[in-house]
């Protein structure tokens, strides 16, 4: 028995000590006991999988991933990669984190098919073990400033000092992994791709495994520098232990899609006009309150255009207002065009990188579909202007009744399956009882009848 444990469990024998104390013992050593366990525990070799775009998310998982493998006593951690890139300052956040990893960090560009292309070269350098899966490739590095905006000399200057600090830092990092410098900074400079074959043979990664059953057996036994020491890597008979990000980070990362950031604003948005043109619907309200909230998250990590999500919801704003105050359909062709013209600029914008564009597919089809909804009720709108009133004595214009008493000045007349008080268009020359008459005008509650002509 370890002195800790007996210093506890000592006391707890003596009879003298009440029993609220000695639970209170029992329960201490059952803690400790399982905190020594967890601490002796040997533990297997973490695997995370980090697919699709660099962000906050992204940040968040492999901080999380490096952290539990730390705590955990693991020999090692491995990052499944397969990203088209990502933001800056995401990429940044993930580079430092490896760099302060306490155990090694391998970063895997695999499943074959699978890229580390702009932020992901960042990460694959930073690596303590680079390794990629056949059919799989590395580069496209240079920096892409979103937003644009200013003179063409300004954004010259800019663009270089962006991707002299990118080129910086690559250096540093192959410095410090003893990889190839040049050709980091070729694929900032010039944007250029390797094969994983290639990025073997010129040092750019440290070696080619077909999966990570192969990736942990090749490298067994490698020694690496981490935290400023020595560190000789030893896998054997352990068990790899994938870990996946949790449901919240998933959700997340899905929806930091520009396309799904777009779909969940545009359909968000259309559940609250409902809801504020049909109150008490409740279901569209929640509905369309959650998913922009979602929208507003979603874009608020990425480096969106500001004019097509401002045209978008000044769109909404005037389609809104069309249908509240039922206006003539020049505010809905208004919101259809601002729409249009604010999912142009997300889709098609020249100064975004591919993968933080909308679809183009998905923005014409919401498009199109937010012109065939809105035209539809502005044709509504505007065609029950034209029909008669039903509601009121205003609707009794031009119905047919019959008198059931003599109608002159005063009379009853039965309408609309009701008794109302009408008189005469011609006063002077009465109707006689039984008579089938016309409603030709409204005065309140009292009528005023001429004669059917047969």
């Amino acid at each position: 028995m370890d002195p800790l444990t007996e210093a506890v469990h000592l006391p707890c024998n003596a009879r003298s000590i009440p029993l609220w104390r000695s639970v209170v013992c029992a329960l201490g050593i059952l803690v400790l006991s399982g905190h020594e366990s967890a601490l002796a525990k040997t533990s297997g070799i973490p695997v995370g999988e980090l697919r699709g775009v660099i962000n906050p998310v992204a940040v968040s998982y492999v901080d999380r991933l490096i952290t539990e493998a730390e705590d955990s006593g693991a020999p090692l951690v491995v990052l499944s990669l397969d990203t088209p890139g990502g933001l800056e300052t995401s990429m940044r956040d993930i580079t430092q984190r490896i760099l302060r990893s306490r155990i090694p960090v391998v970063v895997f560009v695999s499943p074959p098919g699978a890229r580390a292309a702009s932020a992901g070269v960042f990460i694959t350098y930073a690596a303590h073990v680079a390794a990629m899966a056949p059919q799989t490739n590395i580069g496209s590095a240079h920096p892409v400033m979103e937003g644009g905006g200013g003179s063409p000399p300004a954004e010259s200057i800019m663009m270089e000092k962006v991707t002299n600090d990118a080129v910086a830092l690559i250096r540093g990092l192959a410095e410090a992994r003893g990889r190839n410098g040049e050709w980091a900074e070729q694929a900032i400079r010039e944007s250029v791709n390797l094969t994983a074959s290639d990025a073997l043979r010129i040092n750019v990664v440290d070696l080619v495994a077909l999966d990570v059953a192969d990736l942990l057996q090749s490298i067994e036994g490698r020694t690496v520098r981490v935290d400023g020491r020595e560190w000789r890597i030893a896998s054997r008979g352990l068990e790899v232990e994938l870990v996946p990000m949790n449901p919240i980070e998933r959700l997340l990362h899905v929806i930091s899609d520009p396309t799904v950031a777009y779909l969940l604003l545009s359909l968000g948005g259309l559940a609250l006009i409902y809801e504020l043109s049909n109150p008490g619907a409740i279901l569209p309200g929640v509905v369309g309150g959650i998913a922009l909230l979602l929208a507003l998250y979603s874009l608020g990590t990425l480096p969106v255009n500001v004019a097509g999500i401002g045209l978008i919801l000044f769109a909404l704003l005037l389609l809104l207002a069309d249908i509240m105050i039922g206006g003539s359909g020049f505010l809905t062709v208004g919101g259809i065009a601002s729409f249009a013209l604010g999912s142009a600029l997300l889709a098609i914008a020249p100064d975004t990188q591919a993968f933080m564009r909308v679809s183009v597919p998905v923005a014409g089809a919401m498009t199109l579909a937010f012109t065939a909804f809105f035209g539809f009720v502005a044709v509504l709108i505007l065609s029950g202007r034209r029909k008669p009133t039903h509601t009121g004595t205003a609707a009794l214009l031009g119905e047919l009744g019959t008198t059931r008493t003599r109608v002159g000045r005063t009379g009853t007349v039965f309408v609309a399956g009701e008794f109302w008080q009408a008189s005469a268009e011609e006063p002077q020359n009465p109707i006689p009882e039984g008579r089938r008459v016309k409603v030709i005008s409204a005065n309140g509650l009292r009528l005023t009848v001429r004669p059917e002509e047969t």
